[in-house]
């Protein structure tokens, strides 16, 4: 296993991590910053659990949060991660670190920041749903912690043998910490993660990221939605999809239940068909029309059949021909079926 595959697997862990070496990778990064070790490490099973602690609310099972002292992150984890950055800066140049960062780190974190984002989102929303000042102190609890395995893109591009070896080692065992003057409080890694092809949360029957507490977030192909809007898609009708008023989640609606299968069903007419395909019109209320080509593989399969595909394409084309140029970036003019391979 490479390192870079190492930091990928550490980035999307979940399950049990191994609490007696990310306490002592804690303590490691306190003496590192020439800190006094805290004197109580608490562990809380998500971030939610976390920040709710942190902000004097109950926490189920969690322990009793003593007084923690002022927020030691500058410390522990901004001051040597931009000195390590510096040094590398300095020694490989601006071109070299570019490219260096390019290579080590920077298709890992274009997948892991929007993670944290929707962690970050969804931590607020349920501790302060319509409540600015209470989301203000939850925003700037959130700003005190360390990314634990979500910092694995930033560790994987930096030396870590030496001063940034106890970030590391939490890293590799725990999920999100917040280091105080008094008090470590390390949470656990989630318990379910589900990404699509691309990286984005993606699940249709849950889901998509858990915690052992019941923090979770839902999401379609990286969109949010609601647990229980996940939960109808089996139920969907033609009438249901058309009768959602939100735009966003209408297309979830009409990805889960098919194009083709909500053409037939809903009793669209082709508004254009040609020796290419037949373009069909989807009028969607309140957002722009799903416009999609119908076209017959003309390579048969090994059974004999020829496979008929649904290509969406954008809602200005007027023509068969036009919309299946388009998926070969061309101009209706210029795409000559006989050509392509």
């Amino acid at each position: 296993m490479t390192e870079q595959t190492s930091w990928r697997a550490v980035a999307a862990a979940t399950g049990p991590g191994d609490r007696a070496r990310a306490e002592a990778g804690v303590r490691l990064a306190y003496q590192r910053a020439g800190l006094r070790e805290p004197g109580r490490i608490v562990w809380a099973r998500s971030p939610l659990e976390a920040v709710r602690l942190l902000s004097g609310g109950p926490a189920e099972d969690a322990e009793a949060l003593p007084p923690t002292g002022p927020s030691v992150r500058d410390a522990v984890r901004t001051r040597p991660v931009a000195a390590e950055r510096a040094r590398l800066h300095t020694r490989l140049g601006p071109t070299g670190w570019s490219d260096h960062w390019r290579t080590a780190g920077a298709d890992l974190w274009e997948t892991t920041r929007p993670l944290v984002d929707r962690v970050r989102t969804g931590i607020v929303e349920a501790l302060a749903p319509d409540d600015r000042k209470a989301e203000t102190r939850i925003r700037l609890l959130l700003l005190d912690a360390v990314l634990g395995q979500h910092d694995a893109a930033w560790l994987s591009a930096l030396d870590t043998a030496s001063g940034l070896d106890g970030l590391t080692e939490v890293a590799r065992t725990a999920g999100w910490w917040w280091p105080y003057e008094n008090v470590a409080i390390i949470t656990e890694r989630p318990t379910q993660l589900h990404r699509d092809e691309a990286g984005r949360l993606d699940r249709g029957d849950g889901p998509a990221l858990a915690y052992s507490d019941g923090f979770a977030l839902h999401a379609w192909r990286g969109l949010p939605v609601p647990g229980e809007f996940l939960d109808s898609l089996d139920t969907l009708t033609p009438e249901r999809i058309r009768n959602e008023e939100n735009a966003e989640l209408r297309r979830v609606m009409l990805e889960y239940y098919g194009y083709d299968r909500y053409l037939e069903k809903s009793g669209a007419r082709p508004v254009h068909r040609d020796e290419t395909g037949v373009l069909w019109r989807i009028e969607l209320p309140g957002d722009e029309d799903a416009v999609m080509v119908e076209v017959v593989n003309s390579t048969p399969e090994p059974d004999g059949t020829s496979r008929t595909y649904w290509l969406r394409v954008p809602p200005t084309t007027r023509t068969a021909r036009e919309g299946v140029a388009w998926t070969f970036g061309l101009s209706a003019e210029e795409y000559d079926p006989l050509r392509q391979t």
